[in-house]
């Protein structure tokens, strides 16, 4: 009798997993039995009002149901982190979708997902992740499928796989999570590709179709050569390319804004494509369609209009983020070529956007800064200046605004502390990178230009004490606030689609 019901309860907890067109619905009360049930398992904590994980539904289900149909033994499932809360904080999830591998069962030490949100991208992310890193094609049809199969795929043509150039494409094969490899030795293969001597060959269903390395073959050498041409020459940014586009290596982007629906969109584009030629490897070429509505949001971090596309800006992802702006507004391919020419040598100076001076900017306790009058404000030796970085369209910053007032009131009779505000959507400092809104800094009164974040509570309470503490109680240097911890494949472009999503549980909002 007590078998039977251990047996039943056994059942009963089974059959709590659920599944939505393929993919598991997992819970907390269910979490530890999935990873059990299924050795390799990938879970997204979603969030049902994201727009980002509304985009991905598709393809992730799609790649659920493609590898269900293998009979892979490896599982897509999802968790509603706004009601799985316990499970959510386990893992650490801070924004949405956030995507974890769990492997061999272990609940422990899960790994983050890093590839593209197409279903073939998770696909063969996962493939990588429990196979090896390189398929062994034996029979031409194997290798054909491969290509078919995939947007880009690469094989290494090697008549002897123990050879030094066979090993190091193998360590290249390991080190890209969303590309597939294969690897063959067959002599109808090397025929039907018309190749003759090792080598190796990436496959596109795009731009030249195939990309032959020419070079020593090392590790090293073939991931610069994997990473220049797989993408295309010219990409458009859309919700399903942003990871593509973030994730790569190359961290130099130049950006076209462009009307699709334009009567000289393809003049455009044809200009754009063909100054692409000479920076593969060097700068990524994208084009973003300005008509469309989710993409307002990067036309403003660039302080662009509708009206004023075309238009062209460069922008850097190294360390901090910097903006390049051309002299000329004329989109021609020598025009493109002379700026970005400039920019790798070193040569251009970058573009900072600053709104003019308000008439009325210091009458309010709260006073109103821009790019041309920051420095006049925030480094006045006789002042202590705190200042609000804020967006337009950021919720956290609209609950902020009334606290903010009330702070301004309270000091707005001091002849030594200053409560300020600036857009940062229209206006750039050299001195301060705003990753996050909003981004709360303190510049304490002195002739050494000290920045101090603020990272206590959002109260009234919270910003008195700190200023009455001279910065010290609720404050960090500089570059040491956790808050800003965002990198940029999830600020800037990425989520500068959803004004309300993306957020962490800090209460900031991405850019």
């Amino acid at each position: 009798m007590m078998l039977k019901l251990v047996l039943l309860c056994a059942l009963a907890v089974s059959a709590e997993i659920t599944e939505e067109e393929d993919v598991l619905v997992l819970k907390k009360t269910n979490f530890e039995e999935a990873l059990k049930a299924h050795p390799n398992i990938l879970v997204e904590f979603y969030a049902p009002w994201c727009g980002h994980c509304k985009a991905l539904a598709p393809e992730y289900a799609k790649a659920a149901g493609l590898l269900k149909a293998e009979g892979s033994d490896i599982r897509l499932a999802k968790v509603d982190a706004t009601e799985e809360t316990d499970l959510a904080q386990e893992f650490g999830v801070r924004g949405y979708p956030t995507i974890k591998f769990f492997k061999g069962g272990e609940k422990s030490s899960p790994k983050e997902y890093s590839a593209g949100r197409q279903a073939d991208d998770i696909v063969n992310w996962l493939k990588k992740r429990t196979g090896p890193a390189a398929a062994t094609l034996t029979e031409v049809t194997q290798a054909e499928s491969l290509i078919a199969d995939n947007e880009v795929a690469v094989i290494g043509f090697f008549k002897d796989v123990e050879t030094d150039g066979a090993k190091a494409f193998i360590k290249a094969a390991e080190a890209i999570d969303d590309i597939p490899f294969g690897i063959s030795s067959d002599d109808a293969v090397f025929s039907k590709f018309e190749v003759t001597k090792d080598a190796v060959v990436l496959f596109k269903k795009f731009d030249e179709g195939r990309n032959t390395f020419d070079g020593e073959l090392s590790k090293e050498n073939l991931l610069t050569f994997i990473q220049a041409n797989q993408l295309p020459l010219v990409i458009e940014f859309t919700e399903q390319t942003a990871p593509k586009i973030f994730g790569g290596d190359i961290k130099s982007h130049i950006l076209l804004f462009v009307p699709k629906a334009s009567k000289d969109f393809q003049d455009k584009m044809d200009n754009f494509r063909k100054a692409a030629e000479g920076f593969k490897g060097k700068i990524l070429f994208i084009f973003i369609d300005s008509d469309v509505d989710d993409n307002q949001r990067i036309l403003e971090f660039f302080g662009l209009k509708k009206e004023e596309c075309p238009a062209l800006r460069l922008i850097t992802l190294e360390d901090e983020m910097t903006k390049y702006k051309p002299e000329t507004s004329e989109i021609t391919a020598e025009n493109i070529i002379t700026f970005c020419t400039a920019f790798v040598e070193g040569k251009l100076k970058p573009h900072l956007m600053s709104q003019d001076i308000p008439e009325d900017w210091d009458k309010n306790p709260v006073k109103v800064l821009v790019g041309k009058n920051f420095e006049e404000v925030a480094f006045d030796p006789t002042k202590n200046v705190f200042i609000e970085f804020y967006a337009p369209w950021c919720g956290h910053c609209k609950q902020l605004a009334p606290i903010w007032d009330q702070l301004g009131a309270k000091y707005k009779d001091s002849k030594d502390v200053v409560v300020a505000k600036m857009d940062s959507t229209a206006n750039e400092i050299e001195a301060v990178k705003v990753h996050s809104f909003p981004t709360l800094k303190f510049f304490p009164a002195g002739e050494e230009r000290k920045i101090i974040d603020y990272s206590g509570e959002r109260t009234l309470e919270g910003f008195t004490k700190f200023l009455e503490s001279g910065g010290k109680e609720g404050g960090a240097p500089a570059g040491d606030d956790d808050d800003e911890d965002s990198d940029l494949e999830d600020t800037d472009l990425e989520d500068a689609d959803d004004s309300d999503e993306g957020h962490d549980d800090e209460g900031h909002d991405e850019l």
